[in-house]
């Protein structure tokens, strides 16, 4: 199998690119040109058959491997590792063994790249299946791309109303060719508030929320934290949105003290994080809990962050504790994550689960397409996947909007660990109770 990671990459299609009907158009000629051998009663038919039952089937992933998002994509080169291994005999589609190429290209964290190496991707390197994952910034714009070049795209790690409404998605049609697989804002505010009133706080939350995809999705007034804050008692300070990379955050540290705000919670990326903890202590905000998606879900975050990460809490989507197993490898979420720590050297992060679940789904999809040279074949049977993955069980057609599967949500809370500085311990569970929680949160010292 040939597999690209990091390499350098071929330059953005240029304006005179060819169009997006490359792929259909190479087939009719295909099967023309068959027609022709048949007719003449050339050797061509023969040959061309050949071709077909040997030719490599491509497989893209897009992800940050660089920038700001790239805690997002650290487990990215043991898993691109592990599936050359798992891989190297091929793919069988249709009684035939492919060989597989998978070619992944860094996002670099901004969308604009994201866009223009999914392009790459199609129009260049004509892959049959694009992976993606890691925050809207990241899957949006592929799967916009996808979407517009009729490939079957498998996109995941953002929760799926950025993904589907961030897209203007209409939940009367949903996408033709792309489909999504993680948790909903409905499953991190249940999983927030379940934590919060657990304990005894005052109920006032300073909210960070960024002017990012996932910020505008997590504040926003009718989808986001406000209405179900507020259904359920506490009183919610937003300060407006900011820009991801801001260097002082006193103004909403000012803020959140006028109205002793005892629970700070929001979506921010891990240099914000950092520089929002680190200005809160040094200006007196002694908030009881701090429940932040997206920065705090890394152990390189929290070893960043020294003593001040000790208590911290935040969504949890896969962990070692996970009861789930690998449909490619037989490999359990601990056997996957011991796996990773073995090879790496480091701590094992949630992007594994994920990243490893992408190819599982990608796998099962491309085995079962009933015509390997058919977009609409491959993205008919992605369509009809019913998959128990290492993150769980993975089915479309029952999701809350078309195109959408979900996956648990837990709740973790980041302790002194026996191996590491930190472990995450699984605090809350009402939302997956076959996820086994190892106690309950604790307020900050």
């Amino acid at each position: 199998m040939n597999t690209h990671l990091n390499t350098h990459e071929s330059p953005a299609p240029h304006d005179d690119a060819p169009d997006t009907t490359l792929a259909s158009e190479r087939r009719r000629r295909m099967l023309k040109l068959g027609a022709s051998a048949m007719v003449a009663g050339s050797p061509l038919l023969s040959t061309l058959a050949r071709a077909a039952s040997g030719r490599t089937i491509k497989i893209g992933y897009v992800s940050p491997q660089t920038g700001p998002l790239a805690p997002f994509g650290e487990a990215d080169r043991f898993t691109i590792q592990q599936m050359q291994t798992v891989l190297k005999n091929g793919i069988r589609v249709g009684g035939a063994m492919l060989p597989v190429s998978i070619i992944v290209k860094d996002s670099q964290s901004t969308p604009n790249r994201a866009g223009e190496v999914a392009s790459d991707l199609i129009l260049r390197e004509k892959v049959d299946i694009v992976l993606v994952s890691g925050t809207p910034e990241t899957a949006n714009p592929v799967s916009d791309v996808c979407e517009l070049n009729e490939v079957p795209c498998i996109s995941t790690v953002v929760p799926w109303q950025p993904w589907f409404f961030g897209r203007k998605g209409d939940p009367k049609k949903g996408f033709k060719f792309t489909y999504h697989f993680f948790w909903g804002l409905e499953d991190v505010i249940g999983v927030y508030t379940g934590m919060w009133q657990s304990v005894t706080t005052d109920k006032v939350v300073g909210g960070l929320f960024p002017n990012d995809g996932d910020g505008n999705a997590w504040g926003d007034a009718k989808l986001g934290f406000p209405p179900v804050l507020a259904s359920k008692g506490f009183t919610l300070k937003d300060t407006g949105r900011f820009q991801s990379m801001t260097q002082d955050f006193s103004s909403q540290i000012s803020a959140f003290k006028q109205v002793n705000a005892d629970i700070i919670t929001g979506v921010v990326i891990p240099p914000d994080a950092k520089n929002f903890l680190v200005q809160a202590r040094q200006q007196g905000l002694k908030p009881k809990v701090v429940s932040i998606g997206k920065a705090l879900l890394f152990p390189s975050t929290l070893e960043a962050l020294g003593d001040l990460g000790e208590g911290l809490s935040t969504e949890v989507w896969w962990t070692p504790m996970h009861p789930f197993k690998s449909s490619v490898t037989g490999q359990t979420a601990r056997a996957l994550a011991d796996d990773y720590e073995k090879t790496t050297g480091k701590q094992w992060t949630q992007p594994i689960g994920f990243a490893h679940a992408l190819f599982e789904i990608a796998v099962d999809t491309l085995k079962r397409t009933k015509d390997i040279d058919s977009n609409t074949s491959i993205r008919d049977a992605l369509a009809a996947t019913k998959l128990d993955t290492v993150v769980g069980n993975v089915a479309w057609g029952t999701g809350p909007v078309p195109n959408v599967a979900k996956t648990p949500l837990v709740g973790g809370q980041w302790v002194k660990g026996q191996k590491t500085r930190f472990d995450l311990a699984i605090v809350n569970n009402q939302l997956a109770p076959s996820i086994p929680v190892s106690g309950p949160l604790k307020l900050l010292s």
